[in-house]
């Protein structure tokens, strides 16, 4: 790949390049984060197929594939607003996704989510000693797979990077295109009772190869901490509160009962207090950001711009104001309809100008923590989850303080669907902002420009947002979403944070939460958040993130369980390549496969919804498995299938990549 220009940065190939890859793995993290409650990083399986592409087109340079990546990962990353949206859904309010409300909504947020990012740049990106792991990996990969004279040795030499990603996403569609035609299991679960005074408890473990993966990218310690946030959840609150409240019925029914009414709740608090101790560790970097904007500000305008390196001209700080008030002009408008179609229109005026203040505070408070978050463990173990359930509650609150004394009682639901309407807003800009520094830390390492990032971030929300309400739509008529009226639960998509946040939103505006459950969860995220600190100061790499235990806690063990052999297997594959001879170029495989593992699941996933939810014109025969062969008779075998061949390809893919690794 030449590098003879290097100015070559922001072209229209690679916003072309950067879109069409958009569209891909916007449409796979829509569907995997419905599933898993998970999404995952786009930026390095974009960075690889970019190279793959560009290698091939003269003057490609190491930048320009940067700007491809930073458009593909925006979009992917913005997906995140279905731990949100989905609610309008499951609280009746909607029975499909709006096209243009919901792009205003994504389209709107995020590009304030890339302006809140510009001063936050120097704060946390610049003057910080943040890891930011997959935007320093995702740099690697640029410059190893840039270099000419590192060609021999690089895991792009002989496209090993590339096939990396494809096997890994021929693999893992394969498997799910055979779990859905029931040969193999989809799941190994058992539910059991416990002792004689009717607690229950158990577990269920999906056969995914996404969901592994996803433990393979988040590591060691994330994954403990899921796995210590799961038996709090399952090996102590399940059975706990069925002693406390007894149910009727068979123990998986009764434990999964309990996990919903009580335990979830239990997990929000813990999220809630780590989303709130990591913004009080903001607060001082943050100021330092902002001065540091102003400053940059100041030299501009004193003409002496050529003064700062290239990698500090950041969009001008003008601009970035001139963009945000743009921006907050549909989003009062947005408001406004909303609350006009919702029955609120007396009091439109109070919730616009109230809804805009709040989206200008709350969306700069939650930028900067979810930031700092992902520069420490990385976008894909983002605090989205705790800043969802931190803004809702508070949108709901000052609903109740503010309009409830107002409103006849019937005008209840509208409010909780205006409370869950605002903090899709928020957390359009939370999303972004999860996702942005990533990308910047890993524009700062490769030498690109920050202004030409920061226009190609805007492009890639507007594509994301694009792609994100009909996805949404198909696979609400295909599946749907747990907890939603009329809709099969054994079918239905989890949605879980999409399901508690309309929860929380409910209980807070009907005054029928139970907040001891949301103050037995803060406790418990104290004491890990003492535990962490304790660990953290002695020098070790061990840790317990806080956010990590929240999620293992209120996500169900059919993701966390194998999300945590993911991080098992990944951490016992990276310490192996460490005593190989090329230990960082098998590491960097061993990533690529993980993401195409999810890519591919998540791809077909998508696939099959859409066959579900034209089984009928199609002329399936079971609108819900279209593409099953066998019948319900068989699942104790597709079990012992689906188990020993998810073993045996596991190990042969990890040996396959090992050795790959050792020869590039």
């Amino acid at each position: 790949m030449s590098s003879a220009s290097p100015r070559v940065e922001f072209t229209l190939r690679g916003v072309i390049i950067g879109i069409v890859i958009t569209v891909v793995f916007t449409a796979a993290n829509v569907f995997f984060g419905l599933k898993a409650g998970l999404t995952f990083a786009t930026s390095i399986p974009a960075a690889v197929i970019s190279m793959a592409i560009l290698r091939s087109l003269k003057n490609s340079t190491m930048q320009e594939n940067n700007i491809v990546q930073t458009v593909a990962s925006a979009a992917g990353t913005l997906s995140s607003i279905i731990f949100v949206l989905p609610g309008l859904i499951i609280i009746g309010w909607w029975n499909g996704f709006p096209f243009w409300m919901s792009f205003g909504i994504c389209a709107t947020g995020g590009i304030l989510g890339v302006m809140y990012t510009i001063p936050l740049r120097r704060a946390l990106v610049t003057d910080s000693d943040l890891p930011y792991p997959e935007g320093v990996a995702c740099a690697e990969v640029l410059k190893v797979g840039s270099s000419s004279e590192e060609a021999a040795s690089s895991v792009e030499s002989g496209g090993a990077g590339l096939k990396a990603v494809v096997a890994g996403a021929v693999v893992s569609a394969a498997f799910y295109v055979v779990v859905q035609t029931k040969l193999f299991a989809a799941a190994v679960s058992s539910y059991f009772r416990v002792g004689d005074k009717g607690a229950a408890t158990g577990f269920d473990f999906s056969l995914s190869f996404a969901l592994f993966a996803v433990g393979h990218l988040v590591g060691l310690w994330v994954g403990v901490a899921m796995l210590v946030g799961a038996l709090i959840g399952w090996g102590w609150a399940v059975p706990h509160f069925l002693l406390l409240h007894p149910a009727d019925g068979a123990a998986d029914a009764v434990a999964q009962g309990a996990w919903s009414h009580y335990v979830r709740f239990v997990g929000a608090g813990t999220i809630g207090v780590a989303a709130i101790w990591t913004l009080a560790k903001l607060v001082k970097p943050v100021i330092g950001g902002l001065a540091g904007a102003m400053a940059a500000s100041r030299v501009r305008k004193a003409g002496q711009l050529a003064t700062l390196p290239r990698t500090e001209h950041d969009m001008p700080i003008g601009m970035v104001g001139l963009i945000t008030l743009l921006c907050l002009i549909p989003v009062a408008w947005l408001l406004g309809h909303f609350a006009g179609i919702s029955g609120l229109g007396e009091h439109t005026a109070l919730l616009v100008i109230g809804g805009v203040l709040f989206v200008v505070i709350l969306s700069f408070l939650v930028s900067a923590v979810c930031g700092y978050m992902a520069g420490l463990i990385g976008s894909s173990n983002s605090p989205l989850s705790g800043v969802g359930i931190l803004v809702v509650i508070i949108a709901a609150l000052l609903l109740v303080l503010g309009v409830k004394s107002m409103m006849p009682e019937e005008a209840g639901k509208a409010l909780v669907a205006f409370a869950l309407f605002i903090t899709a807003i928020v957390f359009a800009v939370a999303s972004i902002a999860n996702n942005n520094l990533q990308d910047l830390k890993t524009g700062q390492l490769v030498d690109a420009t920050p202004s030409l990032q920061q226009w190609a971030l805007v492009i890639g929300v507007i594509a994301g947002a694009l792609v994100i309400p009909p996805v949404l739509d198909l696979l609400n008529q295909a599946y749907g979403f747990l907890g939603a009226p009329g809709v099969d639960p054994s079918r239905a998509l989890p949605a879980p944070q999409a399901g508690l946040i309309s929860a929380l939103a409910q209980g807070v505006i009907t005054g029928n939460i139970d907040w001891s459950l949301i103050i037995i969860g803060g406790a418990i995220g104290v004491g890990i958040i003492v535990l962490d600190e304790a660990l953290a100061r002695t020098g070790k790499s061990m840790r317990l993130p806080p956010l990590a235990v929240g999620l293992g806690i209120y996500l169900p063990t059919s993701t966390t369980l194998m999300v945590v052999v993911g991080a098992l297997v990944g951490a016992w594959f990276d310490k192996r390549a460490d005593r190989g001879p090329k230990a960082e170029a098998t590491k960097q495989l061993g990533v690529l496969l993980a993401s195409g593992l999810i890519v591919g699941e998540s791809l077909l996933g998508v696939l099959v919804a859409a066959l579900v939810a034209f089984s009928d014109k199609l002329g399936f025969a079971d609108r819900n498995a279209p593409l099953a062969l066998v019948g319900d008779n068989f699942h104790d075998a597709a079990i012992w299938i689906g188990g020993v061949l998810f073993v045996a390809v596991t190990w042969a893919m990890y040996r396959w990549i090992g050795r790959m690794g050792r020869a590039v």
